[in-house]
């Protein structure tokens, strides 16, 4: 099964850095391993349509992305499939009229027929702060990296 993990993100943006650290973790730990055909490892700053396209061909996708809610914790390592998000049913919300949700792209997908994965998952980090800019994420997200890491490594067993 070729899996596409993908670790979404900013890296400018503090705690929104999480989903390329937690990527960037797993491919380090895969280089120490057999090499392996069946896996790439990717960083992306996209959503909608252009995040759809990049899951074309993919049997399994395993997203890594950071949810800022204001009553969670920051840090909690949640374990998601597309039916757990609130994925919009229309543009209503879009910045561009040639953009649209991750649901919406991936129902436009499906309808055109496109090679798109039967199963995505989804890790999330809750996270505290999304709009201040550093490199560096607050220390509860840093903390549940390599937890995250070490869950996605067990989805590839």
């Amino acid at each position: 099964m070729h899996t596409l993990i993908l670790g979404l993100g900013n890296p400018i943006l503090s705690d929104d850095v999480v989903g390329i650290l937690v990527a960037d973790g797993v491919e380090a730990a895969l280089a120490q391993q057999a090499p392996r055909a069946d896996v790439t490892v990717a960083t992306a700053s996209l959503g909608g349509l252009a995040l759809m396209e990049r899951m074309l061909g993919y049997e399994r996708v395993i997203l890594i992305d950071a949810l800022w809610r204001t009553n969670e914790v920051p840090g909690v390592l949640l374990r998601l499939g597309l039916e757990d998000l609130a994925l919009p049913a229309t543009t209503e919300r879009s910045v561009s009229p040639h953009d649209t949700s991750l649901g919406i792209a991936l129902a436009l997908g499906r309808q055109l027929d496109l090679p798109l994965p039967a199963e995505i998952i989804i890790y999330a980090i809750t996270v505290q702060s999304i709009l201040e800019v550093s490199s560096e994420p607050s220390p509860a997200v840093a903390a549940a990296v390599p937890h995250a890491v070490a869950a996605v490594l067990t989805e590839l067993e």
